[in-house]
């Protein structure tokens, strides 16, 4: 369907004339669902995308006002970019296939935009599809998101009407007009309706589109992105149905400092306040930002405040960091094209070019009057990847490449584990993981290897046991002598490592006695019998001998590890993994498979919690069994199911496992 009022992108002219023209929507659903298609046709514009494993934007203009859609990825593994493209948002469309269900993720993503107030719609794709079910799903929509979902417009004949503008006998239409007259601000409207009064069609239109904005009422439109069949009709509620930007709260506002600053609005006159929502870095032009402008007006070649806070908020992410740079050219995104823009208003989305330290997340002010935004909430990345770079070439590369890749996408972490040599990539899911590693490979030329992740184990002794350390050579010169007797013995669980000195008639010289306190603690730090840190232990110095000329500070270092070697091939050594506190959220059909899948994993279970409708497991797992658990839990789950972790203590490792383990990875210790 051709209509005068879709045109191109880059045939308007893009800049909004002020704020209140201005409509930012963001498309979230399923994968597959037809979000991206459903962008095309109503902008007109290509998003150069096979698969969606980002957020895009197209804007078109419809009568004077500016829609910006934000294009989000259906994968789970993409959250990331969905949060953020609800944060520059104002209002969301829910895109379901007429030929598919209601998804978990999708009844999940309703329930985050309840919790804030976010206006929303459905919106019901694939019409032409050969197993279309419009009503199927329309009811789906309403059993999965609540009574206040209701068709505005119906198919017909194979086109849209509306229930309101139409004289219609359809039962629909009933319903319909009393869910509006409930959302109304005039009390006696249900009244006069049910008494048999006609209600003015311009007074239900006003009522509906203030229920809409206010998140009381969601309506339904079907559209066929192929045929073009609803596109009017959606862009319309679009524009006199959702609200504006200075009809949506801002994000609360900090100083750098971390102080509660004067909260602002969307008014192009007032103080400079705009969010980075996504980075891209472009092989010509560099890092370029996407930027939601909050609050005053953006201009080219300015300079600006540039505030990056995640730790001051509780939030992992990129270092704080506060500078100042000169912007370059700012540009309207047009799908995979951009628009030059002379200048960017309150409450629109932009390209901003040549911020070179600017990342995912951070605040851009004025220099003079600098601010920071909360960063939006993002889930952790729970699925880990050990990676090593294919080539000594890779090797140099590498660090900078993930610095950048890990400023472009808040959702992905990068570990450099100190203790196990290995460099882990914490991403939301397999996908997650292959998109990185070829942004890596494509963007950067960087090439990497997976491993296989490597658990941080420690070593405890298993009992009491006395060891003897002698470190004796004569080679020409000074010598090395010394001679150490200790007693070792374990202690309970986090204890901590204790030295005592209990040596008699100064056997060992009261200067070199911290140097055997050196020597067993760099010991344990190497492990005794395969290599772990050992943990929970009382070193007590007995005994020793020393010479006048050859003893020295590295020889009685030396001869305290010699000493704890010695005594651990006395006393039984012991291999303790590290155990995570997990919290499951399912739903309530689902916690006893979840609860027999953390037993299978050796889970210890802390008990359950109801959170609302969803049910809350928690227990104790070893590290070694959740390592694919962001996977697992999302197939059991259907995608729904969410969890976090963190360390809660080390355990024993049963003696089969710890027998495993010892031959696969020190089978000289065999």
């Amino acid at each position: 369907m051709a209509d005068k009022n879709l045109r191109k992108a880059s045939d308007q002219d893009l800049a909004a004339p002020g704020p209140d023209r201005i409509r930012n929507v963001v498309l979230v659903g399923p994968t597959q669902s037809g979000k991206t298609a459903l962008v095309e046709a109503l902008a007109k514009v290509s998003l150069g995308q096979h698969r969606s494993v980002s957020l895009s934007v197209a804007p078109v203009v419809l009568e004077g006002t500016k829609v910006n859609l934000i294009d989000t990825p259906g994968y789970a593994d993409f959250v990331g970019e969905v949060r953020a493209g609800l944060r520059a948002a104002d209002c969301a469309l829910f895109v379901i296939a007429a030929n598919e269900g209601i998804d978990d993720g999708t009844r999940e993503l309703w329930r985050e935009c309840a919790a804030v107030g976010m206006p929303r719609a459905v919106v019901v794709t694939k019409l032409d599809h050969a197993r279309a079910d419009h009503d199927g799903v329309v009811r789906a929509a309403q059993a999965a998101f609540g009574e206040k979902v209701l068709p505005v417009h119906v198919l017909r004949d194979g086109a849209v009407e509306s229930l309101i503008g139409s004289e219609t006998d359809d039962p629909r239409r009933g319903e319909l007009i009393e869910a509006i007259i409930e959302e109304s601000e005039d009390e006696t409207l249900m009244d006069r309706y049910l008494g048999g009064e006609q209600i003015d069609e311009k007074l239900l239109i006003e009522d509906l589109e203030t229920a809409i904005a206010r998140a009381g009422f969601f309506p339904v439109v079907p559209v066929c992105a192929q045929s073009g069949t609803g596109l009017t009709e959606l862009l319309d509620l679009c524009v006199r149905a959702f609200p504006s930007p200075p009809e949506h709260a801002p994000p609360e506002v900090f100083t750098p400092e971390g102080r509660s600053a004067a909260a602002v609005t969307c008014d192009p006159a007032g103080p400079l306040v705009a969010e980075v929502v996504k980075t891209t870095s472009d092989p010509y032009l560099g890092r370029v930002s996407l930027v939601r402008v909050f609050s005053g007006t953006l201009n080219p070649d300015a300079s600006v405040h540039v505030s990056g806070h995640f730790a001051s908020f509780g939030t992992e992410g990129h270092e704080d960091h506060d500078e100042d740079e000169r912007i370059g050219a700012l540009a309207f995104p047009s799908g995979s094209q951009q628009v030059l823009a002379p200048t960017v208003l309150a409450g629109d989305i932009a390209i901003v070019g040549r911020l070179s330290r600017a990342e995912t997340g951070d605040t851009l002010s004025s220099p003079d009057q600098p601010r920071v935004l909360r960063p939006w909430s993002l889930p952790d990345p729970l699925l880990p990847i050990a990676i090593e770079a294919a080539t000594r070439s890779d090797e140099d590369k590498l660090s900078a490449a993930l610095s950048r890749l890990a400023a472009e996408d808040p959702s992905l972490r990068v570990h450099n584990n100190a203790e196990t040599g290995q460099l882990v990539i914490w991403v939301m899911g397999e996908a997650h993981a292959e998109v990185a590693l070829e942004r890596l490979r494509e963007r950067y030329g960087v090439t990497v290897e997976q491993r296989e992740l490597v658990i941080p184990l420690r070593e405890c002794f298993t009992g009491p046991a006395k060891g003897h350390g002698r470190h004796v050579k004569q080679s020409g010169g000074h010598g090395q002598y010394a001679v150490c007797d200790i007693e070792v013995e374990p202690l309970p669980e986090g204890s901590g490592f204790e030295f005592v000195d209990k040596v008699v008639g100064g056997s060992v010289p009261r200067q070199f006695i911290p140097s055997v306190e050196k020597g067993v603690r760099a010991q344990m730090q190497r492990g005794v019998r395969l290599g772990y840190p050992v943990v929970d232990l009382r070193v007590t110095l007995t005994d020793g001998k020393a010479h006048s000329v050859d003893s020295s500070d590295m020889a009685f270092q030396t001869a305290g590890g010699l000493a704890l070697r010695d005594a651990a091939e006395q006393a039984g050594i012991a291999l303790l993994e590290p155990y995570d506190e997990v919290s499951v959220m399912v739903a309530d059909d689902l916690v006893g498979g979840v609860m027999s899948d953390l037993s299978a994993r050796r889970g210890r279970l802390l008990g359950t919690d109801q959170v609302g409708d969803r049910a809350l497991v928690k227990a104790h797992v070893p590290q070694r069994e959740l390592v694919r658990y962001a996977i697992d839990l999302r197939a059991s789950s259907h995608g729904a199911g969410t969890f976090s972790r963190k360390f809660a203590h080390y355990e024993p490792m049963p003696e089969e496992l710890t027998a495993k383990v010892t031959a696969r990875e020190h089978p000289s210790a065999h």
